[in-house]
């Protein structure tokens, strides 16, 4: 499916892209539970680090895909 930026995606590419966003969007969730359940900072801050690593691949992701329409 190209478009005006010359992106082409097949069906097989589209769907290891939606498995990676299910993936992705589930790691941040866990990590964001984890930030929220933890005591201790230092482990707090770095599911809260996890978690952010997560949502920014997600959006990453997303943006490309908006750019391939």
């Amino acid at each position: 499916m190209p478009n005006q930026q010359g992106c082409t995606l097949t069906s097989k590419d589209l769907t290891v892209i939606e498995d990676q966003l299910t993936h992705v969007a589930m790691g941040c969730r866990v990590a964001e539970q984890y930030a929220n359940q933890f005591q201790n900072a230092q482990l707090k801050n770095m599911a809260a680090t996890v978690a952010q690593h997560h949502r920014q691949h997600f959006d990453a992701l997303y943006a490309f895909l908006n750019g391939c329409q």
